[in-house]
C-alpha cells in the first residue's frame, strides 16, 4: 500500500521471446486483474534437471526464453527474503523490488556445471540486493561503510534481544562488551550503532522542552581554544628564539657540523662532512657532540632567563607598576604562568 491509497504491484511479461529487465522488475501501478502476488503463485516451480537445462541454454545460448522461466520461478523465494525485512520501517513494494534486482543479478552470475541449484546460489544475492537498500535508504547519514558497521546493523537489534536488554538510550558496559564479543566487533562500534539506531534527530530541534534552545547550542567544540593556540605559538617563538641564541656560542666549525647534522632537512653524513675538513669519523662525531651538548646548555639558560624576565613583567604589570602597553603583556602570559591569582 503506497502513501496515496494505492498498491503497488510487479508484473512480468511472458512472452517467451523476451526477458525481464530491471524496469520490468520495477513497481508499478495496480492494474486492472489478479494481484502480484496471485500473478507470482501461476509461475510453477522448477525441478532439478529442469532449472540445469534452462541454465545451461541462458549460460551458452544466450535464450532469454529460458531466462524469463528462471526468473519468474524463483518470484517466491525474492518476496519471501524481502517480508523479512519489514520491520526496518520501508515499503515492502521497495524491499520486493531490490529483491527482483538480486535475483537478476544472481542470473547473470549462475554457472550451472558447479553442481548448485540456482535457489541456494540466488538468496545471497537477493539478501545483498535487499541489505544494501536498506542501507541506502533507512538514514540520511551514510552508514554501514565498513563490514562492522553493517554487521551490527543487521544485528544488533536480535543480540540485544538475547540477552535482554530493556533500557532505552546507551547500555551497560557489561552489555556492550558482551554483545561486541559474540559479534566480533569493537565495544566503541557497538555503541556508537546503538545510538544510530535510535534514528535521525535535527540538531535545530529544541532542547529539552526549553524555549530557544537547540541540540547544536549544546555542542562541545573540541578544537583548541584561542588562549591555547597563543601560548603554543608564544611558546615555539621563545623556543626559536632561544635556538638561534645557543647556535650562536658555537665556533664556525661547530656551527657548520650542527646545522648540517640536525637542522638540515636532509642531514649529511659524517662521511661527507669528514671530506668537507679533512678530518677523521670520529673527530667529526666528537665535535657534533660537543656541538650539541653547548647549544642544549646555552638553550636551556636561556629559555630560564626569558621564563624570569616575563614572571617579572606580569608580576609588575598585575601590580599596576608599569603599563600592560609597556611591555605588551597579554592574558595567556598571564594564564601560563599560573599568575592569575596575583590580581
Amino acid at each position: 500500500m503506497n502513501a496515496d491509497g494505492t498498491r503497488t504491484e510487479y508484473f512480468f511479461q511472458t512472452n517467451p521471446g523476451s526477458f525481464p529487465d530491471r524496469g520490468q522488475l520495477a513497481s508499478i501501478r495496480e492494474t486492472p486483474g489478479a494481484s502480484y502476488l496471485d500473478s507470482v503463485r501461476r509461475f510453477s516451480t522448477l525441478k532439478r534437471d529442469q532449472e540445469y537445462m534452462l541454465a545451461k541454454r541462458w549460460r551458452e545460448h544466450g535464450d532469454r526464453d529460458a531466462a524469463n522461466q528462471l526468473v519468474t520461478s524463483h518470484l517466491r523465494l525474492a518476496i519471501k527474503i524481502a517480508r523479512n525485512y519489514r520491520g526496518y520501517g520501508l515499503p515492502v513494494s521497495e524491499l520486493i523490488s531490490e529483491a527482483n534486482v538480486g535475483l537478476m543479478q544472481a542470473l547473470e552470475r549462475f554457472e550451472p556445471d558447479r553442481g548448485f541449484r540456482f535457489w541456494s546460489y540466488a538468496v545471497c544475492w537477493i539478501r545483498a540486493s535487499v541489505q544494501d537498500y536498506i542501507l541506502r535508504s533507512w538514514s540520511l547519514v551514510k552508514i554501514g561503510t565498513t563490514a562492522s558497521q553493517k554487521k551490527l546493523f543487521f544485528k544488533l537489534r536480535s543480540a540485544k534481544n538475547k540477552i535482554a536488554v530493556l533500557q532505552i538510550g546507551d547500555m551497560h558496559p557489561d552489555q556492550v562488551t558482551l554483545i561486541a564479543k559474540h559479534l566480533g566487533v569493537a565495544d566503541r562500534e557497538v555503541v556508537d550503532m546503538n545510538r544510530r539506531l535510535g534514528g535521525d534527530y535535527s540538531l535545530n530541534a529544541r532542547a529539552y522542552d526549553e524555549e530557544g534552545v537547540e541540540w547544536q547550542d549544546h555542542l562541545v567544540d573540541q578544537s583548541p581554544s584561542p588562549e591555547v593556540l597563543v601560548a603554543a605559538r608564544d611558546e615555539t617563538d621563545h623556543q626559536h628564539k632561544a635556538l638561534i641564541h645557543a647556535i650562536g656560542v658555537l665556533d664556525q666549525r661547530e656551527r657548520r657540523i650542527f646545522e648540517a647534522r640536525h637542522l638540515a632537512d636532509e642531514p649529511m653524513t659524517l662521511e661527507v662532512l669528514a671530506a668537507e675538513f679533512n678530518l677523521s669519523l670520529e673527530r667529526v662525531r666528537k665535535i657534533e657532540v660537543r656541538a650539541f651538548e653547548k647549544v642544549r646548555k646555552a638553550a636551556k639558560n636561556r629559555v630560564a632567563e626569558t621564563k624570569r624576565s616575563r614572571v617579572a613583567r606580569i608580576i609588575s604589570a598585575c601590580r599596576g607598576d608599569v603599563s600592560e602597553a609597556s611591555y605588551d603583556i597579554t592574558e595567556s602570559e598571564i594564564h601560563n604562568e599560573g599568575l592569575t591569582d596575583v590580581r
